[in-house]
C-alpha cells in the first residue's frame, strides 16, 4: 500500500528538520591541513601558486612573513560576490594559502571558507569554496580548535566575555570621501607608516569597500613577534595572515585584534606561555600601527 501524501510530506519535513538539526550541530575549525611531505621547499610553493591559478583562483598577494613561511592570498568570482552581498564582506572576500617548513616537512594548509563565511557573519557559507580548494590542495584535516565551534556559535563569536565582536571594529579614520579614504591607506602603505606595508588590494565590485592585506614588522604588532608566541603547535596555523585594513565608504576600518587573532587561536589560553598573555601588548600596539598608516587619532586600547 502506498503512502498517501500527506504522509509523505510529513515524513519529508522531517527529514528536513533532521538535515538541518544535524547540519547546525557541525563543528567548524578555522584551517585545513591540505598536505603534509618531505621536498624541495620553494618547488612546492611554486606548485602551489600554480594549482591555485590552474583551479581558476586568482592570485592576489604573496608574502614571507617570516623564515619558512609564505603566505599566498586568492580569490574568485564567488568569493568577491559573496563579498559583495554581505557587510563588512571584505574581510572575507579572500582565502589564505600557507607554505610552511617545519623540519623536515612542508605544510600547505588553507582558511576554512566555511568558518570564515560564518565567523565573518556572511550571506553564503562558501561551502564552494572549500570543495574547490580541497579538490584542488587536498584535505588531511581541519585544525586550530579541539572542539571547534558551530555556524551558531561562530556568528556570535567572541573571545572572552567584555572582548569585542566582529562588529565592533577598530574605527582608524573618517574622510570626505571614499576616494580619499583609499588613497591615504595606499600612500600610507608606500611609505611603511608603522611599519606595515601592502600585500593585496581588492576592490570589492558593486560597492564602496576595498580591502588591504598587511605585513607588519614592527615591535609587538610584528607579524613575527605574534607568531612566534602563538604559532606553537606542530602544525602551523600561518594561514592567520596577513592582516587587513579596509576602506568602507569614508571610513578606515580594520577587525579588533582581540577578535582577529583569537577567531583564528580559538582554543588558546589566556594565561601561561604560549598564551593571549604572552602577546599582551599587540593589540594596542596593532591598532597604533594600522592607525599610523592613514595617520588617524591614536586611542589607547586595554591589552588582552
Amino acid at each position: 500500500m502506498s503512502m498517501t501524501r500527506s504522509v509523505q510530506y510529513g515524513l519529508l519535513l522531517l527529514l528536513m528538520s533532521m538535515i538541518q538539526s544535524v547540519a547546525a550541530d557541525v563543528k567548524l575549525k578555522p584551517h585545513v591541513l591540505a598536505s603534509q611531505s618531505e621536498g624541495n621547499y620553494k618547488a612546492i610553493v611554486d606548485e602551489t601558486r600554480g594549482k591555485l591559478k590552474g583551479a581558476g583562483f586568482e592570485v592576489i598577494g604573496e608574502y614571507s612573513p617570516y623564515k619558512g613561511t609564505t603566505i599566498i592570498v586568492v580569490t574568485n568570482e564567488e568569493l568577491k560576490k559573496n563579498a559583495a552581498a554581505s557587510r563588512h564582506g571584505g574581510f572575507g572576500a579572500v582565502q589564505r594559502v600557507s607554505i610552511s617548513q617545519v623540519k623536515k616537512q612542508v605544510q600547505i594548509a588553507f582558511t576554512n571558507p566555511v568558518y570564515m563565511a560564518n565567523v565573518y557573519r556572511m550571506k553564503g557559507d562558501l561551502s564552494a569554496v572549500r570543495q574547490k580548494l580541497e579538490k584542488t590542495l587536498g584535505k588531511v584535516k581541519d585544525f586550530g580548535a579541539e572542539e571547534g565551534l558551530t555556524a551558531e556559535d561562530l556568528r556570535e563569536y567572541h573571545y572572552k566575555i567584555f572582548m569585542e565582536y566582529f562588529d565592533e571594529p577598530y574605527e582608524l579614520a573618517s574622510f570626505t570621501s571614499h576616494d580619499e579614504a583609499v588613497k591615504a591607506v595606499e600612500k600610507g602603505l608606500a611609505a611603511g607608516r608603522g611599519g606595515v606595508s601592502r600585500v593585496y588590494r581588492l576592490d570589492i565590485p558593486g560597492k564602496d569597500e576595498v580591502v588591504f592585506g598587511v605585513g607588519m614588522t614592527r615591535g609587538c604588532s610584528g607579524d613575527e613577534y605574534i607568531m612566534s608566541r602563538i604559532d606553537f603547535a606542530d602544525i602551523k596555523s600561518a594561514t592567520h595572515l596577513p592582516y587587513e585594513i579596509m576602506a568602507s565608504g569614508k571610513d578606515v576600518v580594520a577587525l579588533h585584534a582581540r577578535f582577529r587573532i583569537a577567531q583564528s587561536f580559538p582554543d588558546l589560553s589566556m594565561m601561561g606561555s604560549n598564551s593571549f598573555m604572552s602577546i599582551m601588548c599587540a593589540p594596542g600596539e596593532i591598532e597604533e600601527a594600522l592607525t599610523a598608516v592613514v595617520k588617524g587619532e591614536k586611542k589607547k586600547e586595554e591589552d588582552f
